[in-house]
């Protein structure tokens, strides 16, 4: 079913008279016209609007990776500035004042199409939640590097993960706002970035199914931050901030959302974002949903120590599937193991910074690794099982350091 890119003021006038629930939406002044979070930098990456000065990060085609062993001078939040961006296309630069959400579908008790403005989101009850934003290919080049297995695609090393403080408006809100039926079952989010084409395939616009009961749990509508609107890149002016998934399913720069009664279905979840290979059936796996659980050091790969003096080694764990419980390191290639000290409470969907001391002895060749266990009973194993296009790389990583 198309939906109408036009604001229908009627249909959003018998919502606002539905009842009192719905006069949270406030009145239909016009959306007040919010600057957008940032100017157009010029000698940005094609596709991408900010500065990617060299030393935090990696361009790779439409995306921008962060250089993970920089986040060592970062806090617990990533700066905006050193956020990786992951685009299939190029970011669209959208006015806040002229954008719509469109919520539609057979999913809704009305069954016609629902408006919102940015300022009708701006003024429903806001909620603030701080959660890791991960590719899911993140660490894709290490099934080749470390398991001699090709992957497809973007060859992200680990700097495809950041932090935020995001605010916005609960997506449960709108949608029962908008109507949701009672027998809906999933959601399908979608994009204003361009079109998608590869191949000479148009794969449309980026979109993915969604189930409702995620949808109606802790996923925001967000439209800031670390406390600043959106910048074009990450979103501007409204994004899907989904915890704990992979971040295909964040969708940014959100134009419509269908609600169905019936599964739904997209390039996005068919032919991407699924596992294929060996260890698979051969339609794959299920979609992508929940992330894993990584830790690394923040170490470039082949860095050079010297030896005798002692220093402090540090790193940063996480884990989709529960709040980290402990980390562990080896220093010598994994004959042996211990804990690494934890700076930060874990939680879920975020990171933990931690640290080990460290005095190298002998020089030569070292391969460090780590190791987080969370709170469920997961461990980073020693190989991540492999699929062709390289999706949720979990294994111990393999950091090799020169002692000189």
């Amino acid at each position: 079913m198309p939906y109408s890119p036009v604001p229908a003021r009627r249909s959003l006038l018998k919502l606002l008279a539905a009842g009192p629930a719905v006069s949270a939406l406030g009145g239909l002044a016009a959306a007040p016209a919010y600057a957008g979070p940032m100017d157009v930098v010029a000698d940005a990456a094609p596709g991408i609007v900010k500065a990617l000065p060299p030393e935090h990060f990696t361009v790779r085609g439409t995306n921008a990776e962060a250089r993970y062993e920089t986040f060592a001078d970062t806090g617990l939040l990533t700066p905006v500035e050193r956020f990786f961006v992951r685009n299939h296309t190029s970011t669209p630069v959208l006015d806040a004042a002229d954008w719509r959400l469109t919520v539609w579908g057979d999913g809704l008790h009305g069954r016609g199409p629902v408006h919102f403005t940015y300022g009708q989101l701006r003024d429903l009850p806001s909620v603030t939640r701080t959660a890791l934003m991960e590719c899911a290919g993140n660490g894709r080049s290490l099934y080749a590097t470390q398991q001699g297995r090709p992957v497809t695609g973007t060859p992200w090393t680990l700097g495809a993960v950041g932090a935020a403080r995001w605010r916005g408006v609960r997506l449960a809100d709108v949608l029962r706002l908008a109507g949701i039926a009672h027998d809906a079952v999933d959601l399908q989010p979608r994009g204003l970035d361009d079109p998608y084409v590869s191949g000479g395939v148009d794969f449309g616009r980026v979109r993915r199914p969604l189930p409702v009961a995620k949808a109606l749990d802790d996923v925001i509508l967000a439209y800031e931050m670390n406390g600043e609107p959106l910048p074009y890149d990450h979103g501007h002016p409204v994004r899907l901030v989904v915890p704990s998934w992979v971040g295909i399913a964040s969708i940014k720069w959100l134009g419509d959302i269908e609600v169905s009664t019936k599964p739904l279905s997209s390039p996005w979840s068919t032919e991407w974002y699924r596992l294929f290979g060996d260890s698979y059936p051969a339609g794959g796996s299920a979609p992508l949903s929940r992330q894993t659980l990584k830790s690394a050091y923040q170490l470039p790969f082949g860095a050079t120590l010297e030896a005798g003096g002692p220093r402090t080694l540090t790193g940063r764990a996480w884990s989709a599937l529960a709040p980290v419980r402990t980390v562990e390191v080896s220093t010598d290639g994994g004959a042996h193991w211990r804990h690494a000290r934890l700076h930060d409470t874990p939680r879920r969907d975020g990171w933990v910074r931690w640290s080990v001391p460290w005095r190298p002895h002998t020089t030569g060749q070292v391969t460090l690794l780590s190791r987080t266990t969370d709170a469920a009973g997961n461990t980073q194993p020693e190989q991540a099982v492999h699929n062709t296009q390289g999706y949720l790389f979990n294994a111990v990583v393999r950091h090799p350091v020169t002692v000189v």
